[in-house]
């Protein structure tokens, strides 16, 4: 066998107890830098024909190609989605294009959430030039009314249960704690501002 293939001897300790001393010594056949475990014969050509099958055996498990590493890409858009539901509103798209300013659609979001009708208001209007940051939301301070604004043209407000498309116009006033947070309030502008029951409003968004 020797004059056919380079053939070698593999020798390892393994310690089987905690006390001194205490090892085993496992040993096999090395073929043409195969390692191979140990054959168990009774006779020279048992062990060369062992040898061999085991040898061709390994080496044809080593021309296999590798199974693939299992790699499982998450789209960033629909772990957002499965987070933030109330974002399909604008669309998978929408939310794809302003992924790179998550933080704002995490907040829009959040106020969508407190307010569940304005997602039907947005999944009627077209948003595809929709940019995050001309979404502003306002809440009267008194808590009688939200308003939803997707354009400086028009408003969508919500007043007991029901909601309405609306001019606001409104102007700034002064900061305010509001929740925790520093916000903007604004007042009506105007005549309205005048008016005895002009609300004011907290912008949230």
């Amino acid at each position: 066998m020797s004059d056919r293939f380079d053939v070698g001897v593999w020798y390892e300790y393994v310690r089987v107890g905690v006390w001194v001393n205490q090892y085993d010594v496992f040993c096999g056949v090395v073929v043409n830098g195969v390692r191979l475990d140990q054959p168990y014969c009774r006779a020279v050509e048992e062990c060369v024909e062992e040898m061999l099958r085991d040898y061709g055996r390994e080496v044809e498990r080593l021309r296999e190609p590798p199974v693939p590493a299992l790699v499982i890409k998450i789209d960033p858009v629909e772990e957002l989605l499965r987070e933030w539901p109330e974002l399909g509103a604008f669309g998978t798209e929408w939310v794809r294009k302003w992924l790179d300013l998550r933080e704002r659609l995490v907040e829009i979001a959040k106020v969508m959430r407190r307010f569940p009708w304005m997602v039907d208001v947005v999944k009627q209007r077209p948003t595809s030039t929709l940019h995050p940051y001309t979404v502003e939301v306002y809440v009267a301070r008194d808590g009688s009314e939200a308003c939803l604004s997707l354009t400086s043209s028009k408003a969508y407000c919500a007043q007991d249960g029901v909601v309405k498309e609306v001019k606001l116009e409104l102007e700034f006033k002064r900061y305010e704690t509001y929740e925790d947070k520093t916000r903007e309030v604004y007042r009506p502008k105007g005549l309205l501002a005048y008016a005895a029951a002009a609300r004011e409003y907290v912008r949230l968004l």
